[in-house]
């Protein structure tokens, strides 16, 4: 027994298996690249929507809708402020078309991850055999190198807008799935035996106690998938993703130091200008809720 060596399969087994996968997905993505190209299509028309309204109306209107829409979330004129500033100083700069068209990207993926994470952290936070199932898949898509994604959607989507949306929801839904399971588990239990002592049902114990209560850690689960999906644009822009992340590849293949470093910042701007708001958010609506009691 070679005990220097490790035993390893055969080069030849290794190609065989290799190449039976490969040639599986290929058939699989050639059977289905048609019906789900067209499943995922009302979600590229939501993203093309969205860039088109903030790329080919005024700027300063856009300017102020989004002010006031920072305004309205934070409550901070500082916040406010500081965010026009920024986009002021990024638009200044010639960023104002990638700026957008990433804000567009973010704001998609993100109401995406929340609409799917947020249940199954609540299913996992109800059932330990879900919680189970779900966690170690979990463990794997915050792992696995964020290139790996791009070869699935690649081949099933080409290149293109709607597989960067899904390489990044892929990438970014983690934190909010993980942080609802633990805010509803992290829910006092006598807390929940109040609430069942005055009758109130699994439903009614979920909407008014456990979900309010948890709300600080769902919104931390929010803001950090906010972040994550800022992080994965300059991934997703080998993909034509158009955005921030494209002049910042571009100076990565070309070294070109001052525009990386530009459009980098922006990017650093936009999260920041998120983070902000959607902390003073989530800071009102507990304070809304406290209030409330």
């Amino acid at each position: 027994m070679d005990l220097i060596r490790f035993p390893e399969m055969s080069r030849g087994n290794l190609r065989a298996m290799r190449q039976t996968i490969d040639g599986a997905f290929r058939d699989f993505t050639r059977a289905w690249g048609d019906t789900l190209e067209a499943m995922f299509e009302p979600l590229q028309k939501l993203l093309t929507f969205i860039e088109n309204l903030l790329l080919r109306s005024p700027w300063v209107l856009v300017l102020a809708v989004l002010a006031l829409g920072i305004w309205l979330l934070s409550r901070s004129w500082k916040i406010a402020l500081g965010s026009v500033l920024a986009l002021l100083v990024v638009g200044y700069f010639g960023m104002w078309e990638d700026t957008m068209r990433t804000i567009a990207m973010v704001a998609v993926c993100t109401l995406i991850a929340v609409v799917v994470g947020i249940p199954i952290g609540i299913f996992m936070a109800q059932s330990n055999r879900m919680n189970a199932m779900v966690t170690p898949i979990l463990d794997m898509m915050q792992t696995m190198p964020s290139f790996v994604y791009l070869i699935p959607v690649v081949m099933i989507f080409g290149l293109g807008k709607v597989p960067g949306v899904i390489a990044v929801v892929i990438y970014a839904i983690p934190p909010v799935i993980r942080l609802t399971n633990l805010g509803i588990r992290q829910v006092a239990p006598d807390v929940l035996e109040a609430a069942e002592a005055f009758g109130s049902s699994s439903w009614q114990k979920l909407r008014d106690v456990q979900l309010p209560l948890a709300l600080p850690t769902i919104m931390a689960g929010i803001n950090q998938t906010i972040m994550m999906s800022l992080a994965m644009v300059v991934v997703a822009s080998m993909i034509g993703v158009r955005g921030l992340g494209q002049p910042v590849l571009q100076a990565i293949n070309q070294q070109y130091f001052t525009m990386g470093v530009m459009n980098g910042l922006a990017i650093v701007a936009i999260a920041i200008i998120m983070d902000r708001t959607t902390q003073a958010y989530g800071k009102r609506l507990q304070k809304h809720t406290e209030a409330g009691k």
